[in-house]
């Protein structure tokens, strides 16, 4: 199944903070991802915050984005934010989720098997 991903996986270099902005400034530009999510501009937000390293801004884009039934980007922006609660959490209900479709196939082939004999 991972196979289908590139060799940098779901997260690329250019998905981790620029090094090196001096704190002022990271606050300023955090301050305007603030504005600018609270205004509904998300993904303009999203690359302000990836590029400070803005946990807590990064924390509710992926909040954000599971509203909207993005998963596999919410847990880019948890794990982006190093939170490993969410991670865990939202990894958990995928793998009961995946689990569950197993379930169903397997059933399903279970029962073909039956008719076709």
């Amino acid at each position: 199944m991972f196979e289908r991903f590139p060799n940098e996986g779901l997260i690329k270099s250019a998905d981790e903070p620029v090094r090196g902005v001096e704190s002022d400034r990271k606050a300023k530009l955090n301050r305007k991802g603030n504005e600018l999510f609270n205004r509904g501009e998300v993904e303009t937000a999203r690359r302000i915050f990836q590029t400070t390293g803005y946990s807590d801004g990064l924390i509710r884009i992926g909040n954000r984005y599971l509203e909207e039934k993005r998963p596999v980007e919410a847990l880019k922006m948890y794990w982006l934010a190093r939170d490993k609660n969410k991670i865990e959490e939202l990894v958990g209900s995928v793998a009961v989720v995946i689990q569950s479709m197993l379930r169903e196939e397997q059933e399903r082939e279970e029962q073909n098997e039956r008719q076709s004999e």
